[in-house]
């Protein structure tokens, strides 16, 4: 499945709209990785099990997202975006959405 942030697929012609399509996953932290994540602050330098926690949310969202599109029968989707929120103290939502489409060769 092709996922794009850009409105078209180069190389490809829209032939159908197939409607909105999302993916989200809501995650907390945990409490060690919070005392890592102070060190950090101390020391300074890259907070690794942040950076993967929040990796394995973005293709946990993306696959459902995909998965959403697939059902409706898309091979593509358009003008995907990321938004995060914090849903409560230690907690957040990841949501990817996009147009769901259906291309094909020019």
């Amino acid at each position: 499945m092709i996922v794009t942030t850009t409105s078209e697929v180069p190389g490809k012609r829209t032939v159908k709209i197939l409607g909105l399509v999302k993916g989200s996953t809501v995650r907390s932290r945990h409490i060690g990785h919070d005392l890592t994540a102070v060190m950090k602050n101390i020391t300074g330098g890259e907070i690794r099990e942040y950076t993967k926690l929040m990796a394995e949310s973005r293709e946990q969202s993306l696959d459902r997202m995909r998965a959403e599109a697939t059902k409706l029968g898309a091979n593509a989707v358009v003008g995907v975006r990321f938004i995060t929120s914090e849903i409560m103290q230690n907690a957040a939502e990841l949501l990817v959405y996009g147009t769901a489409v259906l291309v094909e060769d020019e």
